[in-house]
């Protein structure tokens, strides 16, 4: 008997929001991923290989997708793709350790965050964890009726929808690009340092070794183009950080 023929399906029934998508090759990892997370009050379904993994994932049954790269098959960057071409679910990487191109390719094309195998259980739920406070909004500050909407220059995010516009046109950003371009937005014209960024955005703490946030900077970039003024949008500041430009010119120090 495949392992895809295999009984591969498992549910547990939890609130909205909870629900994950565990597409990895390795049945023994997939038994213990579900039987801690759903210790921690996730509902997990696992496949185990990438075909089955787009069909799953498109499905929208499911909050976040945990997927490894190394798939028979359809590899983990292919399914990649195929969800990012229809639909904007979170989904986690899981890479193999020290290789860090994979980490890149993974973030540039789409995946909100990575995990190097093997990893500690505890902080596969803790980055989850993360990704699903970024992807789903608080009901707290939301009022009905009343949109909060962040406004510089041609840019403009809606906080309610979830929504962001380059001249009034709807450009698609991941969870993570959303929350960066929030926060660059609220601080423009101010430099933000790397380390703030990681754990505001990413909410883990900063590595010097850890090149996320350049690379979600990096796909920002392109999604938004450069300002009207044919001037870049996001300026990297050497050594520290980056700064959503308000103005004309440039500043000493900036990549």
């Amino acid at each position: 008997m495949t392992i895809e023929s295999s009984a591969e399906v498992k549910k547990t029934t939890v609130p909205p929001g909870r629900q994950v998508l565990v597409v990895d090759d390795d049945a023994e990892l997939c038994e213990l991923i579900s039987q801690y997370l759903t210790r921690q009050g996730f509902a997990v379904e696992t496949v185990h290989s990438g075909t089955k993994g787009v069909e799953r994932a498109l499905s929208g049954e499911h909050a976040i997708v945990v997927l490894d790269v190394m798939l028979p098959g359809t590899k983990g960057f292919e399914v990649l793709r195929r969800v990012r071409a229809q639909s904007r679910l979170p989904v986690l990487m899981l890479t193999a350790r020290g290789n860090e191109q994979d980490r890149i390719l993974g973030l540039e094309m789409g995946a909100d965050d990575y995990l190097p195998k093997p990893f500690n259980p505890r902080e596969l739920s803790a980055r989850i964890e993360a990704i699903l406070r970024r992807s789903t909004p608080d009901p707290t500050e939301i009022r009905p009726g009343v949109a909060e909407l962040i406004v510089v220059g041609d840019i403009e995010l809606d906080k309610g929808t979830r929504v962001a516009r380059r001249a009034g046109q709807v450009v698609a950003l991941t969870t993570v690009e959303f929350d960066l371009l929030e926060t660059l937005l609220r601080s423009a014209g101010r430099v933000l340092s790397r380390e703030d960024m990681v754990r505001g955005v990413l909410s883990r703490e900063f590595s010097p070794y850890d090149r996320s946030i350049d690379t979600h900077v990096s796909n920002l970039r392109k999604k938004l183009g450069p300002r009207p003024d044919s001037l870049e949008r996001i300026k990297g500041v050497r050594g520290i950080g980056y700064l959503y430009a308000l103005s004309h010119g440039s500043s000493e120090g900036e990549e």
